[in-house]
């Protein structure tokens, strides 16, 4: 059951504390294998999510699957969510942790789609211009393969999309084909 409000607010408590502690970047870590392993494991979100369960099964099979590698603050929050029985939330926690700590730390994720893989130069040239456009920000690169786009790439920040691929030529060349503008005009 998605519920952002509360994951929010779990997350920002969560985020505050380890600010506190002094234990940021630990419960980051700890926060993104949750979030791997939630997201990676059908079967771990369907236990966390199953009401059939009962909680301290929960919090074994919990401890059991990546309790060794968590700090002392990632277990004890853990434990809270088990008892209050917001478990089932943990997979939407540690996403609004993770967005939220790279909010504070202005980290903007940009997503870049290539038909193929680029060189390592022309990833720095495209990561220059976008920290062109957005001075003191830290960008956080996400390379993904899309042999569809045929060639060029589409970079998404934010809610800006740039489609300087060649699949989207295409489809404008073949949108004023279908219009016909230059047959209509040769009729009259």
């Amino acid at each position: 059951m998605q519920n952002p409000r509360l994951a929010s607010r779990y997350a920002k408590s969560l985020l505050d504390l380890a600010i506190e502690q002094n234990q940021l970047e630990t419960t980051l870590a700890d926060v993104q294998l949750l979030s791997a392993v939630s997201h990676q494991s059908r079967d771990f979100a369907n236990m966390l999510r199953s009401p059939i369960i009962k909680a301290d099964k929960k919090q074994t099979i919990i401890n059991a699957v990546i309790g060794e590698r968590l700090s002392a603050l990632s277990k004890a929050f853990i434990a809270l969510l088990v008892n209050k029985g917001r478990e089932g939330n943990l997979p939407e926690i540690a996403d609004a942790f993770i967005s939220q700590y790279k909010e504070m730390k202005n980290i903007k994720t940009v997503k870049l789609s290539s038909a193929m893989p680029l060189s390592d130069s022309v990833k720095q040239a495209i990561r220059a211009k976008v920290e062109a456009g957005m001075p003191g920000a830290k960008i956080e690169l996400k390379e993904e393969i899309k042999p569809e786009l045929i060639g060029g790439f589409v970079l998404q920040v934010g809610d800006n999309l740039v489609d300087a691929s060649i699949r989207r030529d295409l489809n404008d060349v073949k949108a004023q084909f279908l219009k016909n503008i230059y047959v209509s005009e040769l009729g009259n």
